[in-house]
């Protein structure tokens, strides 16, 4: 899909221009012209882009067939931009997908271009459409609010991710599964691919809001700077909940242990418990020895019930010296404390 905004130097906006109408349209030097390429194939884009607009060979390879970090280039007549979407998948949304836009940016026209649909892109469209206010400025002023608008989705984006966090967090502190550890893995990929756009888009707003580009205006020089700043609070934000992130895998580690603890403990105490038991029945079960003479007394009831109170005893006695020892506290459990509070301690520290 190929669409075409024009704002003439006089006369109404209009959406119905055709390729052929370009060149005409290309030819205001007051005019503002607008070429949005969506989806479409290297061989229907590549003869516009090098013969209407005359970009260099270089540039529009890049356009077209590689895939770059964000980054600016300078040709003098032009800027080459590159300016990456970014979007949740899989469920829970922690997969970052990443399409690539492509911008040219010169005095009076600005083209883009991109394999797949961006929302950012269609708002400003939507935008310019509706109300013509945002075709009164120059054409770096509609490039400002295109990627003031992608700003807008990766600060989306991090709030999407910041939920996951919380949900993450709540279910280690209740239920640790390892699905629980898996998500934390898929947390820790993601914001790293979120890193990994964040840091060098800063830089390229950076260059944009201080640097000396032809096509750049003076006085809009401070909107990009805005967007700049917009982008370092969100790379600190992106830090903060990485060690958000790492501060649950290392609670998730200890609560597992600290259930393996308790369960060792258990089993530990309950085999001590019945040690003796074990022993006694061991050593009056042996049939090495033949009586020597009549033992009818330790067969009767009373030596029955005897060994039965001594067998019930023992353990009991065991467990009495046990906690006067202090052995056994590690398995009474202590109460819990809420998981508003506990998630509260793991962000403070």
């Amino acid at each position: 899909m190929i669409r075409v905004l024009f704002r003439p130097t006089t006369g109404p906006p209009r959406f119905d221009l055709t390729v052929e109408q370009l060149p005409q349209s290309l030819a205001d030097p007051h005019g503002l012209l607008w070429v949005d390429f969506q989806g479409e194939p290297p061989e229907v884009c590549e003869p516009i882009l090098r013969q209407v607009f005359q970009f260099h060979p270089l540039a529009i390879d890049d356009a077209l067939r590689e895939s770059h970090i964000p980054r600016v280039d300078d040709w003098g007549e032009y800027l080459y931009l590159v300016l990456p979407a970014i979007t949740l998948a899989g469920q829970p949304d922690t997969h970052v997908e990443t399409h690539e836009l492509d911008a040219f940016l010169g005095s009076n026209y600005l083209v883009t271009h991109h394999d797949h649909p961006v929302e950012a892109v269609d708002r400003v469209w939507i935008a310019c459409q509706r109300d013509e206010r945002h075709l009164r400025e120059n054409v770096d002023h509609i490039a400002y609010k295109l990627i003031d608008e992608l700003a807008a989705s990766y600060m989306s984006v991090i709030e999407d991710l910041d939920d996951v966090i919380e949900v993450i967090e709540d279910e280690v502190f209740e239920k640790p599964t390892p699905d629980t550890l898996e998500q934390i893995f898929l947390l820790k990929r993601a914001l790293l691919q979120l890193r990994r756009v964040l840091t060098p888009q800063r830089e390229v707003l950076n260059k944009l809001a201080r640097g000396d580009f032809a096509v750049i205006d003076a006085h809009d020089r401070v909107f990009f700077r805005d967007v700049y700043d917009h982008l370092v609070r969100m790379h600190d934000i992106t830090e903060g909940m990485r060690d958000l992130v790492s501060g649950a895998l290392d609670t998730y580690l200890s609560v597992i242990n600290n259930r393996m603890n308790d369960i060792m403990k258990t089993l530990t105490l309950i085999t001590t418990l019945f040690m003796p038991l074990t022993f006694i029945t061991g050593f009056f079960g042996m049939n090495f020895f033949g009586p020597v003479s009549p033992l009818q007394v330790w067969t009767d009831t009373p030596a029955l019930v005897v060994t039965l109170a001594i067998m019930a005893l023992t353990p009991a006695g065991m467990y009495l010296w046990m906690s006067r020892q202090g052995w056994s506290r590690g398995w009474v459990r202590k109460p819990r404390r809420s998981r508003a509070s506990a998630r509260e301690a793991s962000r403070g520290d």
